[in-house]
C-alpha cells in the first residue's frame, strides 16, 4: 500500500543498492555502526528516521543514513539482507506487504504481534508500537467535493466512474489503495493517474484539478492548508498504521531499545502533523525539526 514505487523501478534501484558501496553497506561500517534506513523516501518517514538516528548517536553510536530508499520492496529487501539495520514502519501495512493475507486490526498490540510473527524468523524484531498513527486517506479537492456532496468513501462510490484519481504507481496493487477501494467500496474511477506516495505531486494535481480524487497521508498539513475534503472511511477499509522501530534482532540491545523506546514514547499524531508541517510547509530542514523535537523532550 504505502510509499511505493512500480515493481520494475523498485528492481533497478534495488540493483544499485547491492552492486555499489552506498552509505548503507556494510563493508563500511564497523562494530557498533547501525544503518538507518526508511520504509519510503518522504518527510514524515524521513523524519522519525532522522529522530532514530540522533538518539543512536546521542547514546554512542556511529550511525549511517540511508534515506532515499523510495519502497517498501527496496528497503524491506535491504533490512532482510542487512545493507540496512533499522527503519520506521507503518504497522498494517507491513502486514499485508509480508502477508497479503493478513489480517489487520485497528489495534496496534494485535497487529504489531502479528508483524512480530512473520519477522522474527527472518531475524528482524518489531518494537514498541508509538502512538502516532498515519494512515492513508482519500481526499476530494473542494469544488468535487461540493459538487458531488462527497463526505464519506460510500458516497464517493456512486460517482467514482465520473472521476480521476491520482495517488503512487503502486496503488492498483495495493489491498489499502486502488484493490481495497474496489473490494471494500465497489469504487471504480473512470481513470488512475500515478504520481507520488502522498506528496507535492498529488498535492498540485488536486490543485489544478487534473485529478478531483487523490491519496495522501491523514497526517499531512496541506489537506486542511488546501481546503481538501478527507473522505471517512465508514467501512474501516484502513487499519492501525502506527510508526513503529523495526529492527535487525542482530543489532538489538537494551541500550538500541531504550533509545527507540524513549522516541516512541513521545510521538503522537499530533505532534508528528506538526512536524511534517513544518519540514512540507515552512521548509524546515529535516535534521533540525527532528533534534529540536527529542531536544524539547529529553531524549538529546
Amino acid at each position: 500500500m504505502r510509499r511505493t514505487v512500480t515493481f520494475a523501478a523498485s528492481l533497478a534501484l534495488l540493483a544499485v543498492a547491492c552492486t555499489s558501496t552506498p552509505a548503507g553497506v556494510r563493508s563500511s561500517g564497523g562494530p557498533g555502526t547501525i544503518v538507518v534506513g526508511v520504509s519510503g523516501a518522504f518527510a514524515e518517514n524521513q523524519l522519525v528516521a532522522e529522530m532514530y538516528a540522533q538518539v543512536l548517536e546521542h547514546a554512542g553510536y556511529t550511525v549511517q543514513r540511508q534515506f532515499d530508499l523510495t519502497s517498501r520492496e527496496v528497503s524491506q529487501n535491504a533490512l532482510e539482507s542487512g545493507q540496512i539495520d533499522l527503519k520506521p514502519e507503518y504497522l498494517s501495512s507491513l502486514l499485508r506487504f509480508l502477508d497479503a493475507r493478513g489480517v489487520p486490526s485497528n489495534d496496534p498490540a494485535v497487529v504489531a504481534d502479528r508483524d512480530r510473527v512473520l519477522l522474527e524468523p527472518k531475524g528482524i524484531s518489531v518494537l514498541e508500537p508509538s502512538p502516532a498513527q498515519d494512515t492513508n486517506v482519500f481526499v476530494a479537492n473542494a469544488q468535487t467535493a461540493q459538487t458531488f456532496g462527497l463526505t464519506t468513501m460510500t458516497s464517493l462510490a456512486a460517482q467514482a466512474n465520473h472521476l480521476i484519481f491520482g495517488g503512487p504507481p503502486e496503488c492498483p496493487q495495493r489491498p489499502f489503495c486502488l484493490t481495497g477501494l474496489k473490494d471494500v467500496y465497489g469504487i471504480v474511477f473512470d481513470d488512475f493517474v500515478p504520481l507520488d506516495a502522498g506528496g507535492p505531486q498529488t498535492v498540485e494535481a488536486l490543485e489544478t484539478d487534473d485529478v478531483q480524487v487523490g491519496l495522501l497521508f491523514s497526517t499531512d498539513p496541506s489537506i486542511s492548508a488546501n481546503g481538501f475534503v478527507p473522505l471517512i472511511d465508514d467501512r474501516h477499509l484502513q487499519d492501525a498504521e502506527n510508526l513503529t522501530p523495526v529492527i535487525r534482532t542482530a543489532m538489538l540491545d537494551d541500550e538500541v531499545r531504550s533509545a527507540l523506546d524513549g522516541v516512541s514514547a513521545k510521538l503522537d499524531t499530533a505532534n508528528v502533523t506538526s512536524m511534517v508541517g513544518k519540514v512540507t510547509v515552512d521548509g524546515e530542514d529535516i535534521a533540525t525539526v527532528a533534534h529540536d523535537f527529542l531536544a524539547a523532550n529529553g531524549l538529546v
